[in-house]
């Protein structure tokens, strides 16, 4: 689906009471990566539970045109891969539609080779910044033929005969801009070393292990993480079953907390630490989730969530929680909307780059919907009404974005009026069953 079809609006309206299960589509950030390192590696990798929205489907397009053979049969995604080191210089422009971590990760992939690979995207992508992955790659010998203004896509990379390993201290947090690197390192020859100040989502070297590559991680003694990964190793083919996605939990979560009388039981969450921090942020609020059947799968935590309505509190967000629920705060702010108090939220320059400028979008979705808010460079404030009272009646810019389209639809499940959204089309990029999810739990929605 392109995005540059008309717009097709939704309208969320005040709910009875959200009740049943709910089984999560598969981590967004794992099922990318699963295509990715499927891909590369030595003989077969077989997925179950892949999140079939377009962004991850744009990435196994993208591998499919670099040699790997990839098909699903029944529930199950086979891949058949190159082998480390012998992607293939894809013929066409590699399109990833609106997709930021596919393409982020997969220039740190193919930069590397001694070839030439072109980006494109959507219109949101095209202005998305590029640079903060582009940089380390020029440091290891990657050039840049052609680019938009400020290093942004439709560009063209060309890798160097052989590329230089580097040890790079990420200037941000960024699980995009660390793991292009470490991907960059995999074709390089030597040691290639990541540093890494603040923790981000660890998928990337988790899985890499798993798929047989020599890295490691150290944390000295001020908590800075030293990952290092050494290039031109085997990868082998792995079994991988992809557990449910926290960032698409986290709208029928905040849901089934702000309407009364809701009980809905949530299947099958990822809850590796780095990504829970939007769950530790609720029940500091007073939100009553309850963990249930927790296990380990796959090399990650994962639990089955009993969500109850709640009476919220507002709270203090700190900067340093920032890049455990980077996605998550738009649906946050809607939450707080309907606490009791005031809550701020830190550190959130991040979300200035997201598919839009996410901060400014929750914070003129906020004031067209009634709610009293502030925002600042990378901070945003908001006062909240309990009884939902006033709330709702307004139409929200979605600026192409999905996480703000599935927020502010939450949104008017509690509002006392309807709330609009101006577009519900590219929802699919993540959460292609929100729409089906949620209705089935019992919220009104067309």
């Amino acid at each position: 689906m392109s995005h540059q079809e008309i717009a097709r609006p939704a309208t969320a309206k005040r709910s009875s009471a959200l009740k049943g299960t709910a089984r999560m589509p598969g981590d967004k950030s794992i099922s990318h990566r699963s295509f990715m390192f499927g891909g590369l590696a030595s003989g077969e990798t077989r997925i179950t539970g892949l999140l079939e929205g377009e962004d991850v489907l744009r990435t196994g397009e993208a591998m499919k045109a670099m040699g790997a053979r990839i098909e699903k049969h029944g529930d199950e995604w086979i891949i058949q891969g190159t082998g480390n080191g012998c992607l293939l210089e894809p013929r066409a422009p590699l399109d990833f539609g609106n997709a930021g971590t596919g393409s982020r990760l997969t220039m740190g992939l193919v930069g590397t080779y001694d070839m030439e690979t072109t980006f494109i995207g959507d219109a949101s992508l095209s202005k998305r910044p590029m640079a903060r992955v582009l940089d380390p790659l020029r440091e290891m010998g990657v050039q840049v033929l052609k680019s938009a203004p400020g290093d942004r896509m439709p560009l063209t990379l060309r890798g160097p005969r052989q590329a230089a390993p580097i040890t790079y201290r990420v200037p941000m947090a960024s699980a995009q801009v660390k793991s292009a690197v470490l991907l960059a390192g995999l074709n390089t020859p030597g040691v290639t070393t990541v540093i890494e100040a603040v923790i981000t989502r660890d998928h990337t070297e988790k899985m890499l292990q798993g798929f047989g590559a020599n890295l490691e991680v150290e944390t000295d003694a001020d908590g800075v993480r030293h990952i290092r990964i050494e290039g031109q190793g085997k990868l082998s083919g792995q079994t991988i079953a992809v557990p449910g996605d926290p960032s698409s939990a986290a709208f029928p979560l905040v849901a089934a907390l702000l309407v009364p009388g809701s009980d809905i039981l949530i299947e099958n969450v990822l809850m590796n630490p780095t990504r829970t921090g939007l769950i530790t942020t609720l029940l500091e609020m007073g939100a009553e989730i309850e963990l249930l059947n927790q296990r380990n799968a796959g090399g990650e935590d994962v639990a089955d969530l009993r969500v109850r309505s709640s009476e919220l509190k507002g709270v203090t967000v700190p900067a340093e929680r920032a890049p455990s629920m980077i996605d998550e705060y738009p649906v946050l702010a809607v939450a707080a909307a309907f606490a009791e108090g005031e809550t701020l939220m830190q550190g959130l320059d991040e979300l200035r780059v997201k598919e839009s400028d996410r901060l400014a979008a929750v914070a003129r979705g906020l004031e067209t919907n009634g709610v009293d808010c502030s925002e600042g460079h990378d901070w945003l404030s908001v006062r909240g009404r309990p009884d939902g009272k006033g709330l709702g009646g307004g139409t929200v810019a979605t600026h192409l974005d999905h996480r703000i389209a599935m927020s502010f639809l939450v949104m008017g499940f509690a509002a006392e009026k309807p709330v609009t959204v101006d577009d519900q089309s590219m929802i699919a990029t993540s959460f292609p069953e929100f729409m089906g999810l949620m209705a089935e739990l019992g919220a009104e929605i067309d």
